[in-house]
Protein backbone atom coordinates (compact mmCIF):
# COMPACT_ATOMS: atom_id res chain seq x y z
CA UNK A 1 0.00 0.00 0.00
CA UNK A 2 1.35 3.50 -0.96
CA UNK A 3 1.77 6.01 1.36
CA UNK A 4 -0.88 8.32 0.31
CA UNK A 5 -3.34 5.21 0.60
CA UNK A 6 -2.37 4.36 4.25
CA UNK A 7 -4.32 7.23 5.99
CA UNK A 8 -7.50 6.48 3.55
CA UNK A 9 -7.37 2.77 4.50
CA UNK A 10 -6.63 3.65 8.85
CA UNK A 11 -9.90 5.53 8.16
CA UNK A 12 -11.74 2.90 5.95
CA UNK A 13 -11.18 0.21 8.95
CA UNK A 14 -11.79 2.50 11.79
CA UNK A 15 -14.96 3.32 10.12
CA UNK A 16 -16.06 -0.03 9.95
CA UNK A 17 -15.01 -0.89 13.28
CA UNK A 18 -16.94 2.15 14.58
CA UNK A 19 -19.98 1.01 12.47
CA UNK A 20 -19.92 -2.46 13.72
CA UNK A 21 -19.63 -0.80 17.89
CA UNK A 22 -22.57 0.90 16.78
CA UNK A 23 -24.80 -2.22 15.37
CA UNK A 24 -23.54 -4.28 18.95
CA UNK A 25 -24.67 -1.54 20.93
CA UNK A 26 -28.11 -0.97 19.28
CA UNK A 27 -28.19 -4.91 19.55
CA UNK A 28 -27.77 -4.73 23.18
CA UNK A 29 -29.64 -2.23 24.02
CA UNK A 30 -32.57 -3.65 21.65
CA UNK A 31 -32.33 -6.92 24.22
CA UNK A 32 -32.44 -4.97 27.16
CA UNK A 33 -35.71 -2.74 26.01
CA UNK A 34 -37.33 -6.24 25.53
CA UNK A 35 -36.33 -8.06 28.72
CA UNK A 36 -37.45 -4.69 30.63
CA UNK A 37 -40.79 -4.51 28.36
CA UNK A 38 -41.86 -7.49 29.06
CA UNK A 39 -40.85 -7.72 33.14
CA UNK A 40 -43.48 -7.26 35.39
CA UNK A 41 -43.96 -3.78 36.45
CA UNK A 42 -44.07 -1.85 39.45
CA UNK A 43 -47.49 -0.19 39.94
CA UNK A 44 -45.73 2.60 41.93
CA UNK A 45 -42.82 3.31 39.64
CA UNK A 46 -43.43 1.90 36.20
CA UNK A 47 -40.48 -0.12 36.41
CA UNK A 48 -39.04 -3.78 36.12
CA UNK A 49 -39.77 -5.84 39.29
CA UNK A 50 -37.43 -8.33 40.33
CA UNK A 51 -39.11 -11.32 41.73
CA UNK A 52 -38.83 -11.47 45.47
CA UNK A 53 -38.42 -14.32 47.42
CA UNK A 54 -41.84 -14.86 49.14
CA UNK A 55 -43.69 -13.89 46.19
CA UNK A 56 -45.84 -15.59 43.40
CA UNK A 57 -43.55 -16.35 40.69
CA UNK A 58 -45.15 -15.98 37.01
CA UNK A 59 -46.97 -18.24 34.77
CA UNK A 60 -44.28 -19.09 32.72
CA UNK A 61 -44.48 -21.78 29.70
CA UNK A 62 -42.25 -23.16 27.50
CA UNK A 63 -41.81 -26.51 25.44
CA UNK A 64 -40.71 -29.73 26.47
CA UNK A 65 -37.24 -30.91 24.39
CA UNK A 66 -40.29 -33.91 22.88
CA UNK A 67 -42.29 -30.30 22.02
CA UNK A 68 -44.83 -30.40 23.96
CA UNK A 69 -46.58 -27.86 25.69
CA UNK A 70 -45.41 -27.37 29.36
CA UNK A 71 -45.97 -24.53 32.25
CA UNK A 72 -45.26 -24.17 36.33
CA UNK A 73 -48.53 -24.13 36.60
CA UNK A 74 -48.25 -27.65 35.48
CA UNK A 75 -46.52 -28.62 37.86
CA UNK A 76 -48.47 -26.85 40.80
CA UNK A 77 -48.62 -28.45 44.38
CA UNK A 78 -44.57 -29.61 43.57
CA UNK A 79 -41.65 -28.33 44.95
CA UNK A 80 -39.70 -27.26 41.57
CA UNK A 81 -36.44 -26.32 41.21
CA UNK A 82 -36.36 -23.94 37.65
CA UNK A 83 -32.84 -23.67 36.57
CA UNK A 84 -31.70 -21.80 33.50
CA UNK A 85 -28.90 -22.61 31.44
CA UNK A 86 -27.52 -23.35 27.80
CA UNK A 87 -24.88 -25.59 26.39
CA UNK A 88 -22.37 -22.71 25.76
CA UNK A 89 -22.23 -21.36 29.41
CA UNK A 90 -19.42 -23.16 31.20
CA UNK A 91 -20.39 -22.03 34.58
CA UNK A 92 -24.04 -24.09 33.63
CA UNK A 93 -21.68 -27.24 32.85
CA UNK A 94 -19.68 -26.81 35.93
CA UNK A 95 -23.48 -27.04 38.41
CA UNK A 96 -24.86 -30.11 36.19
CA UNK A 97 -23.31 -32.85 38.64
CA UNK A 98 -25.05 -30.63 41.87
CA UNK A 99 -28.06 -30.78 39.95
CA UNK A 100 -28.01 -34.02 38.97
CA UNK A 101 -27.19 -34.84 42.86
CA UNK A 102 -30.38 -33.01 44.18
CA UNK A 103 -32.25 -34.23 41.75
CA UNK A 104 -31.18 -38.20 42.65
CA UNK A 105 -31.58 -37.21 46.49
CA UNK A 106 -34.93 -35.11 46.82
CA UNK A 107 -36.95 -36.62 43.48
CA UNK A 108 -38.52 -39.08 45.91
CA UNK A 109 -39.55 -36.55 48.32
CA UNK A 110 -41.20 -34.50 45.39
CA UNK A 111 -38.49 -32.05 44.48
CA UNK A 112 -39.10 -31.81 40.36
CA UNK A 113 -35.41 -30.40 38.84
CA UNK A 114 -36.60 -28.36 35.67
CA UNK A 115 -33.66 -27.39 33.34
CA UNK A 116 -34.91 -24.59 31.10
CA UNK A 117 -32.73 -24.12 27.86
CA UNK A 118 -32.08 -21.13 26.24
CA UNK A 119 -30.12 -21.98 23.64
CA UNK A 120 -31.53 -20.79 19.95
CA UNK A 121 -33.59 -22.59 17.36
CA UNK A 122 -32.26 -25.63 15.75
CA UNK A 123 -30.19 -26.62 18.78
CA UNK A 124 -32.32 -29.75 19.86
CA UNK A 125 -29.27 -31.97 18.82
CA UNK A 126 -26.73 -30.51 20.52
CA UNK A 127 -29.12 -30.43 24.04
CA UNK A 128 -29.81 -34.23 23.80
CA UNK A 129 -25.99 -34.81 23.26
CA UNK A 130 -25.60 -32.30 26.34
CA UNK A 131 -28.30 -34.27 28.38
CA UNK A 132 -26.56 -37.37 27.71
CA UNK A 133 -22.72 -36.35 28.22
CA UNK A 134 -23.84 -34.94 32.07
CA UNK A 135 -26.10 -37.87 32.24
CA UNK A 136 -29.25 -35.62 33.02
CA UNK A 137 -32.49 -37.72 34.21
CA UNK A 138 -34.62 -34.24 35.27
CA UNK A 139 -37.34 -32.28 32.91
CA UNK A 140 -36.01 -30.00 30.20
CA UNK A 141 -37.66 -27.57 28.38
CA UNK A 142 -36.93 -25.36 25.73
CA UNK A 143 -37.01 -21.45 25.52
CA UNK A 144 -35.14 -20.30 22.45
CA UNK A 145 -37.13 -17.01 22.75
CA UNK A 146 -35.95 -16.77 26.58
CA UNK A 147 -39.24 -15.60 27.58
CA UNK A 148 -38.10 -16.50 31.00
CA UNK A 149 -35.66 -13.94 31.20
CA UNK A 150 -37.92 -11.61 30.29
CA UNK A 151 -40.27 -12.92 33.20
CA UNK A 152 -37.90 -14.04 35.52
CA UNK A 153 -35.42 -10.74 35.27
CA UNK A 154 -32.79 -13.24 34.51
CA UNK A 155 -29.79 -11.31 33.27
CA UNK A 156 -27.66 -13.83 32.54
CA UNK A 157 -27.20 -18.12 32.81
CA UNK A 158 -27.01 -19.47 34.92
CA UNK A 159 -29.88 -18.81 37.37
CA UNK A 160 -31.97 -20.72 39.33
CA UNK A 161 -35.34 -20.90 41.06
CA UNK A 162 -37.12 -22.58 44.04
CA UNK A 163 -40.59 -22.62 43.84
CA UNK A 164 -42.97 -24.06 46.48
CA UNK A 165 -45.97 -25.73 45.77
CA UNK A 166 -48.40 -23.13 46.13
CA UNK A 167 -45.93 -21.01 42.86
CA UNK A 168 -44.33 -18.93 45.60
CA UNK A 169 -40.44 -18.13 45.19
CA UNK A 170 -38.70 -19.44 48.27
CA UNK A 171 -34.70 -19.00 46.97
CA UNK A 172 -32.99 -17.61 44.33
CA UNK A 173 -29.80 -17.80 42.92
CA UNK A 174 -27.75 -15.99 39.85
CA UNK A 175 -24.88 -18.06 38.98
CA UNK A 176 -23.60 -21.45 39.39
CA UNK A 177 -25.08 -23.50 42.06
CA UNK A 178 -22.19 -24.35 44.26
CA UNK A 179 -21.72 -28.23 45.85
CA UNK A 180 -23.26 -28.51 49.17
CA UNK A 181 -24.66 -24.98 49.23
CA UNK A 182 -26.74 -25.29 52.37
CA UNK A 183 -28.82 -22.45 52.12
CA UNK A 184 -30.43 -24.08 48.93
CA UNK A 185 -30.65 -27.60 50.52
CA UNK A 186 -32.22 -25.64 53.56
CA UNK A 187 -34.38 -24.16 51.23
CA UNK A 188 -35.66 -27.42 49.64
CA UNK A 189 -35.93 -29.37 52.75
CA UNK A 190 -38.49 -26.71 53.90
CA UNK A 191 -40.31 -26.18 51.01
CA UNK A 192 -40.77 -29.88 50.99
CA UNK A 193 -41.31 -30.17 54.79
CA UNK A 194 -44.12 -27.88 54.29
CA UNK A 195 -47.53 -29.19 52.66
CA UNK A 196 -49.05 -26.06 52.22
Amino acid sequence: MTAALRPAHALLRGGIARRRGVALLATVASALAFVSACAPRDSATGGPVRIQVGAPVPAYAAVSLAGDSVSLPMLRDKVVLLNVWATWCHPCRAEIPELQALHTKYAAQGLDIVGVSVDGDGSDESIREFIQEFGITYRIWRDPAERVSAQFLVVGVPATFLVDRNGVLQWRMTGPIRPGDSTLTNAIERALASKE
